[in-house]
């Protein structure tokens, strides 16, 4: 049990300024942190100043942002996770086979965080690797990740989440994204068409565990041509069903 004088209050008000931190909110302001982690501004000045002093974070005099050695603290996390290291070479070969970029990622409250990635070419506005984050509920990897869970807590998350649409394709009623969750566990895939970004299509997949157990999602990704986006189901979900199964065997 965590005893009061177990827990550096310091330390977690930290944790929780770099967390303010993400692609849409790239360089905050004092009052920016302070405003979304509920703390007074001058816990807020004082976090952020540790952190730049530190070399955690740049300074303009107004804005703070993460520096590249903040990477280390997210990338420590990921290299000491047994998984991305057991998936790669799975994800370099798939994507080699079928021409297209692949990932996999985990389920963290509302958003998917990437922890594996091969990349065939560049496909979204925004570069993709280990440590990126996308909406749960707008991702085809986010959906089969849904899906494992129980309806209610997969509802609570999607209530929780922030449903602004990213495209004009974009699902916005939590009772549609539902539906499309419990159509992904039917069917054991899930096809997304340009709700995170247009011109993105992907294709997702669970990957289970061998007591089938969903532990992450594998999913490809690729531009949008001619061909209907059922099209993905028949040329791109066998090779990630095999990779599924080959994965089955060893997390």
């Amino acid at each position: 049990m965590l005893r009061p004088t177990d827990h550096i209050a310091s330390f977690a008000k930290g944790l929780r300024v770099i967390t303010c931190f993400g692609a849409a909110t790239p360089r905050l302001s004092i009052a920016d942190v302070a405003a979304a982690t509920g703390f007074d501004r001058a816990t807020a000045r004082r976090c952020l100043l540790t952190l730049h002093a530190e070399g955690y974070a740049s300074y303009d005099g107004k804005y703070f942002a993460l520096t590249p050695q903040a990477l280390r603290l997210g990338m420590s996390a990921l290299n000491a996770l047994p998984l991305p290291q057991l998936v790669q070479p799975w994800l370099d070969q798939l994507s080699e086979q079928i021409g297209q970029s692949c990932s996999v990622a985990l389920l963290d409250e509302t958003e998917i965080v990437y922890i594996a990635r091969a990349a065939q070419r560049r496909v979204m506005s925004i570069g993709l690797m280990p440590g990126s984050r996308l909406p749960v509920h707008a991702t085809s990897m986010g959906r089969v990740l849904l899906a494992a869970l129980p309806d209610k807590e997969a509802q609570n998350i999607i209530a929780r989440a922030n449903l602004a649409p990213r495209t004009s394709k974009s699902l916005t009623d939590p009772d549609d994204i539902m539906a499309r969750v419990l159509s992904a566990r039917a069917l054991g895939y899930s096809l997304i068409d340009q709700e995170i970004e247009m011109g993105l299509r992907s294709i997702a997949v669970p990957v289970v565990d061998g007591r089938g157990r969903t532990v992450a999602a594998l999913n490809t990704g690729m531009a949008v041509n001619g061909d209907p986006p059922e099209s993905l189901i028949e040329t791109y979900l066998p090779a990630l069903l095999k990779v599924q199964q080959n994965l089955k065997r060893i997390v």
